[in-house]
């Protein structure tokens, strides 16, 4: 992806999925590098309600991007009757962003968790693929990834746990899972 300022290369379709640790973490790496190239960069957040976690922190104090989580509690005591509304809405800004074109970036945090646990369709996630701005650099992140998205996508990068202190009893460490 050599784009700049003011070069209006195609943009793609990437893919972070799988078991591992460090999907949203790729993400936000290449949000926070766009956006130091003078990009406009959104990133929204399916599912997750936590807006104390490192990332909500740091876009408050340094406004590098624009960052939307629209659910406000914890999406892992949710029911999916409580889920389904916050992530149709989710989807609907989604869709605007993705079409208009006003953003160079957009990353849709946990989008391929919110399909997989069917509160949105993978009919859904595809059209938004289709439908996106042909400049727009479109981010989807989340364990699930269906078939039909991988063969759409243009990057699919698989992460895969082979090793994780959770399995110790570790748990999610401020600034570092959170």
């Amino acid at each position: 992806m050599a784009r700049g300022k003011g070069n209006a290369a195609q943009g793609l379709v990437q893919v972070y999925t799988g078991n591992g640790k460090g999907k949203t973490t790729a993400a936000l790496g290449l949000a926070l590098r766009a956006a130091g190239h003078g990009m406009r960069v959104l990133v929204i957040q399916f599912l997750k309600g936590d807006r104390a976690c490192g990332e909500h922190l740091y876009v408050a104090r340094h406004r590098p991007f624009d960052i939307v989580q629209l659910n406000t509690s914890s999406s892992l005591v949710q029911t999916a009757d409580e889920l389904r509304p916050l992530t149709e809405q989710t989807l609907s800004l989604a869709r605007e962003a993705v079409a208009e074109g006003n953003y160079d970036v957009v990353v849709l945090d946990e989008i391929l968790v919110a399909a997989s646990k069917g509160l949105i369709t993978t009919g859904q996630v595809l059209d938004l693929m289709r439908s996106k701005a042909e400049r727009v650099e479109l981010i989807l992140t989340g364990r699930g990834a269906s078939p039909e998205v991988i063969q759409q996508a243009d990057l699919v990068t698989e992460m895969v746990a082979v090793k994780h202190p959770f399995a110790r009893g570790v748990t999610a460490r401020r600034g570092i899972e959170y």
